[in-house]
């Protein structure tokens, strides 16, 4: 699906930064010099573009569910309002995957792509990947990119829901990790998911497991009022089972309607809880596998279901269910 018109979104990030007292920092007018720049290239055939910055730009190390649905409501006015048939979001490399993750799920049934891009270094610095990124990712549209999600990255497009930073100083610092995808596929997106339907903030959280860890520690976070907790498992699903008292503290968190979801802590892992009882006990206490999910995409996951205002029971069948190929191929 070859684009015509681009709503290119900026939302900050080490693309647009400039030197300030206390090191680089957000800036505005990042729309004058993209167009300056774009005049000195030569030979690449992009797409008519419009451009639009969400106010304040900001670094996305403070990244917040109320970004994620700023980006939303602009990519549906850019849709629907404006007539553009493709957006490319400038965003800061920290939270690049987990804005990538969320939108995927935000944005069901979009039937436009969407791309996300930044940079490692500021756009003008010398030796820069910043307009490498970004002329790459509004090239990659001209010549047609499908409906969906997807990071545009050191010449390379990658799934949104797949996707994780795994390096802080290189330029290829994005990759989709090998996890296992066996999931069942959803046969269809339900109305409640439908990127037309409106989000609210949900109290989320995420926990690892780690020798040592108590039921009292579980318990303070999940008296925090949280509506959705994700547990990095060990390796295929498993934790301290052996410890009566936070198996007791997460059944009855679920019990009172909280959304108990397992990832694996593992790069390449994913989660199988028969394949060990420590694992089975966890899935007696209430927990729901994420499979092969990492952790972006399975916050990301949550966020979009209890935000739709899904019940516990519909949260969990439906984060059971590959949605957008991020725990099936």
């Amino acid at each position: 699906m070859a684009c015509t018109k681009l709503l290119v979104l900026y939302t900050g990030g080490t693309i647009g930064m400039q030197a300030s007292a206390d090191g680089l920092a957000p800036a505005s007018g990042f729309e004058a010099r993209l167009r300056a720049q774009q005049a000195l290239e030569q030979g690449r055939q992009l797409p008519e573009w419009t451009f639009r910055e969400l106010l304040p730009p900001i670094d996305s190390a403070n990244m917040r569910q109320a970004n994620w649905l700023a980006m939303v409501a602009a990519i549906r006015q850019a849709v629907e309002q404006d007539g553009c048939d493709a957006v490319l979001v400038l965003h800061g490399t920290d939270t690049l995957a987990y804005s990538a993750a969320a939108l995927s799920f935000l944005l069901l049934g979009l039937p436009l792509p969407v791309l996300l891009t930044g940079s490692m270094q500021p756009a003008g610095v010398p030796g820069s990947d910043a307009w490498a990124n970004l002329f790459g990712a509004m090239q990659a549209l001209q010549q047609g990119v499908a409906p969906g999600v997807q990071l545009y990255f050191d010449g390379k497009l990658l799934h949104g829901a797949r996707v994780s930073k795994l390096a802080s100083a290189t330029f290829g610092a994005f990759a989709e990790l090998p996890r296992r995808r066996q999931g069942q596929h959803a046969a269809g997106i339900p109305a409640s998911l439908d990127y037309r339907q409106p989000r609210q903030p949900v109290n989320l959280a995420v926990l690892p497991f780690y020798p040592g860890i108590q039921a009292a520690h579980v318990r303070a976070l999940l008296d925090s009022g949280v509506r959705g907790l994700l547990l990095e498992c060990y390796g295929s699903g498993t934790g301290p089972s052996d410890d009566a008292e936070l198996l007791a503290t997460l059944a009855a968190a679920h019990a009172r309607g909280v959304v108990l979801a397992a990832i694996s802590q593992c790069p390449h892992g994913h989660v199988e809880f028969g394949v060990y009882a420590a694992g089975s006990r966890l899935a007696s206490a209430g927990l729901v596998s994420a499979g092969g999910m990492t952790r972006e995409a399975a916050l990301g996951k949550l966020f979009a279901l209890l935000g739709a205002g899904l019940d516990q029971a519909e949260t969990e069948r439906w984060f059971a269910l590959d949605l957008c190929g991020e725990c099936a191929d």
